[in-house]
């Protein structure tokens, strides 16, 4: 889309959250209403995910000036699963920039499961967006190194980066998902038939793999989401790891893209970009205030937590996190100044 937009400088509106100990009782309540609920399954489709305590329960939101609130299993570390594409996009991006990232992996829902194959076949082998599989894989390929191994070592360390503090992988979770991901293979191998993916498709499927099993808590997603609400500076260690612009890019996609299918949903309950992993964590950003961290095992059908998506509702709205809920500008008794009723 020709946008002509050259020469005008990004502006961004941003707010503030309520004092300090407001939002650490709002997200101690956020933990309360929803710690006693058992609605959905628990993922076993990765067998060592299906061996998870499904009781597990974190809550985290960390604000642009540094400071994280924290409830309930909040510090538990878990595998980062799908939430890692949102970063590796973000990577990618400040590397390549917008228009060749917007080509070459696209940012447009598919409407379609995350591992759907019939989505990268209508779309003649373009993977439409970088929060599916297909564009998940495409986008770790694009990832600077010559090497497999050294395409893995910069998204580790840039993971860490946005954490704020160096991750681990799990290499049970590891070890589990590559023995399952015969389907990553088939959708990597297409992409490739397509011209769509650079280098062995099989070793680029085993870079997504680690970087799926890298070890993360709800307390480092709300640190790394702030880092995307903060303009790309780590609000914590106040380092910079990508531009505002990128950060501008990701939340974009993020918004659009980021709970597969039920998006749309989750932009018209929740009204902020977020991301969601198969291990029960979800991300969710709040542009220029924070983000929100939560995990919670049990899914729903779409594979997004029951528990972390409730306990984000009720943040958004407490908080007034919304970036499309808005008020009457200057108003008296409900009517504008000025205005005739």
């Amino acid at each position: 889309m020709d946008t002509n937009t050259a020469g005008v400088e990004q502006t961004a509106n941003t707010g503030q959250l309520p004092g300090w100990d407001a939002v650490d009782e709002q997200v101690l309540e956020a933990y309360r209403r929803n710690r006693e609920s058992t609605d959905g399954v628990v993922a076993d489709y990765i067998p060592i995910l299906g061996a998870v305590d499904p009781e597990l329960f974190g809550v985290s939101v960390a604000e642009v000036d540094g400071g994280v609130h924290v409830a309930g299993d909040a510090d538990v570390e878990f595998s980062i699963q799908s939430i890692s594409k949102a970063f590796v996009y973000a990577l990618v991006a400040e590397e390549f920039g917008h228009d060749e990232v917007g080509e070459r992996v696209g940012v447009n829902n598919t409407g379609l499961p995350f591992n759907s194959v019939i989505a990268v076949e209508l779309n003649g082998g373009h993977p439409m967006n970088p929060m599916v599989n297909a564009g998940a894989i495409a986008t770790t390929a694009l990832m600077p190194g010559a090497t497999a191994a050294e395409k893995w070592e910069h998204i580790r360390s840039g993971l860490s980066a946005f954490a704020g503090r160096q991750l681990q992988m799990d290499g049970v979770v590891y070890g589990s998902e590559a023995e399952t991901n015969q389907r990553n293979q088939a959708i990597a191998r297409l992409l490739q038939s397509y011209g769509r993916i650079d280098g062995d498709p099989l070793e680029m499927v085993d870079v997504y793999t680690r970087q799926c099993a890298l070890l993360v808590s709800a307390r480092d997603l709300a640190v790394m989401g702030a880092t995307l609400a903060d303009g790309g500076v780590n609000p914590v260690t106040g380092n910079r790891v990508i531009s505002a612009d990128v950060c501008r890019d990701t939340l974009s996609v993020l918004a659009s893209t980021g709970l597969y299918e039920r998006s749309g949903e989750w932009l018209f309950d929740i009204g902020l970009p977020g991301k969601s992993g198969v291990a029960g964590g979800i991300v969710t950003v709040a542009p220029g205030k924070g983000a929100i961290g939560t995990f919670s095992p049990r899914l729903d059908s779409a594979g997004n937590s029951v528990r972390g998506q409730r306990a984000t509702a009720y943040l958004s709205r407490a908080l007034g996190l919304n970036i499309f809920a808005s008020g009457v500008h200057g108003s008296i008794d409900g009517n504008k100044q000025g205005s005739t009723p």
